[in-house]
């Protein structure tokens, strides 16, 4: 994938941009089970929003391909995409070429090209909302999304699960006590998740850890685990504003 007209502040993915069939991947082996949908439908309840994104303008920031664009869009009276790179927006606006309340806009989470106040729900998955660092884009929250509104941001919980520590050993920098302080701080709830990664194949699953850890951490962990599958713990943070 080209780097070619980036907006400013654009924050590199060192995974997606440079693998976006390998992504494809990942997408299609996460939570078979469907966990995660039903921790989301959870957190929008608790929020007060008991028909989840039905009938909503929904945003979904750091889109990439546009993978969950036409999920959100069978119940969602809206649904617009921002993705910062614009060969995955591109890839976006093919996918959903034939959805006609679907957008794609290139655009960051700290600039996002929408007016205020015209979102119901924001969901963004593994994309800028990392803890310490992403303030702009929170700020951004608190200005296009209406009152009532409800945001959802899901991200990695390395203190547990295979991939945890597998993410662990591959960042060690990052602070997982740290995340959660900074959530928490701002008031934002937190649902623990329980997932796993289903592939087809031993390739594919070898193929998408090669994308998501440094290349000896991948290999070391790769000898260690046997089969297609893999644990996998995230927390899915919320807030009503």
């Amino acid at each position: 994938m080209t780097n070619r007209s980036l907006p400013r502040g654009a924050v590199p993915s060192p995974n997606i941009w440079h693998h976006p069939a390998t992504y494809e991947l990942e997408n299609r082996a996460v939570d078979p089970d469907g966990a995660l949908e039903q921790a989301m439908r959870s957190a929008l309840a608790a929020a007060g929003r008991t028909a989840g994104w039905a009938g909503a303008d929904v945003l979904d920031i750091g889109c990439g391909t546009g993978f969950h664009l036409p999920w959100f869009a069978e119940e969602a009276r809206a649904v617009v995409g921002v993705e910062p790179h614009p060969d995955l927006a591109a890839l976006a606006r093919r996918r959903t070429r034939r959805l006609p309340h679907v957008t794609v806009q290139q655009g960051t989470a700290q600039a996002l090209p929408l007016p205020p106040a015209s979102v119901d729900v924001v969901h963004a998955r593994w994309a800028y909302f990392f803890g310490p660092g992403c303030e702009p884009g929170l700020a951004e929250l608190d200005r296009v999304v209406r009152r009532g509104g409800v945001a959802l941001v899901i991200d990695n919980d390395a203190t547990r699960s295979t991939f945890g520590g597998w993410f662990r050993r591959g960042f060690p920098d990052v602070d997982p006590a740290a995340v959660e302080r900074f959530w928490s701080d701002r008031g934002w709830g937190r649902l623990p998740v329980d997932l796993r990664w289903s592939f087809d194949s031993r390739a594919d699953l070898e193929a998408v850890v090669g994308i998501e850890l440094p290349t000896a951490v991948a290999a070391e962990v790769l000898a260690e685990h046997e089969g297609t599958e893999v644990d996998y713990a995230v927390n899915l943070w919320w807030r009503r504003f």
